[in-house]
């Protein structure tokens, strides 16, 4: 578990994070999500002690990072993949991270083969791809089998494949009770893999909830009808909560009923329905919905 309390850093007279409090269950996979400069990247520093807080705190487990006598057995991180010595071989780079916690080169054995970077574990680390370079940092935060995983857009430059992995591993270990606090800006792979999200806009936290939750509370769910009596249908949905956007003839998109709801009106009434299509907002909806007014470095939407 990871609680975090009244969490403040400033850079000068810039407040990177400000006031932040949150708690990252065991057993569950918890989505950090924020647009660029939103505080995440500087909140997981503070986490494994990497940046000091201004003021507040965080624990992992009960215990401060700095505290832990042997961290890599009890936090496995990944903040920046190219945090290798580029000369070294990553079977070698991954020994001299073992040896400062008395690992076994077993485990080193392991966690190559877990990663699937067997092949390239002779070469130097310096000559890595993007990919390539992500699988070993991960090695490199599963190396002491830990308890609580932290990973920063681990999925960065991997494969089809490889995401893949990533996701259904992620889920094994949440699945085995450990704890996994994992960033990402791939919206449609962190609606697969989390189970809870916690939104940062500004160095604030604008949500933290299951991620079902965000979806339903930042999201419009429609129905798409179709029916050759869609008039008569469309008077006797007619309510001041309900809104109704024709989209051809015969088709309306209606918000505001449920579909179960338009199906039992439709069929009491003897009204045939051709077509009865409920639509859900995604996870990518709710935090662009959620972020609008936290986006620091805002684009121009392409008319």
């Amino acid at each position: 578990m990871i609680t975090a309390e009244g969490l403040t850093k400033r850079f000068g007279d810039k407040t990177a994070v400000d006031d932040v409090s949150f708690t990252v269950q065991s057993g569950k996979v918890t989505g950090f999500l924020g647009p660029n400069g939103a505080g995440k990247s500087t909140t997981m520093r503070m986490i494994v002690g990497l940046d000091r807080p201004t003021a507040g705190s965080v624990t992992v487990n009960g215990s401060h990072y700095a505290s832990m006598r042997a961290p890599l057995r009890e936090v496995g991180v990944l903040l920046d993949a190219k945090a290798v010595h580029t000369g070294r071989t990553a079977r070698n780079h991954l020994r001299a991270m073992a040896a400062t916690h008395g690992i076994d080169s077993h485990r080193v054995d392991e966690v190559i083969e877990l990663t699937g970077i067997g092949s390239v574990a002779r070469k130097r680390a310096g000559k890595f791809s993007l990919g390539m370079g992500q699988r070993l940092g991960i090695a490199a935060a599963l190396l002491g089998d830990p308890q609580t995983l932290i990973l920063d857009e681990p999925v960065n430059g991997l494969d089809p494949e490889g995401v893949r992995w990533v996701r259904q591993f992620v889920r094994h270990v949440a699945g085995e009770g450990r704890t996994v606090l994992l960033s990402s800006h791939l919206m449609s792979e962190m609606a697969q893999t989390a189970d809870h999200v916690i939104v940062l806009g500004r160095g604030k936290v604008l949500a933290d909830a299951p991620l079902d939750e965000i979806v339903r509370s930042w999201t419009t769910s429609t129905a798409r009808v179709r029916s050759p009596r869609l008039a008569e249908l469309v008077t006797l949905l007619s309510a001041p909560q309900v809104t109704i956007t024709s989209t051809g003839p015969g088709t309306a998109d209606i918000t505001g009923v449920t579909p179960d709801r338009i199906g039992d009106l439709a069929a009491a009434h003897g009204i045939a329905l051709h077509e009865l299509t409920p639509t859900t907002g995604s996870l990518e909806d709710a935090y662009l919905a959620l972020t609008e007014q936290s986006v620091e470095y805002a684009t121009k939407e392409i008319a």
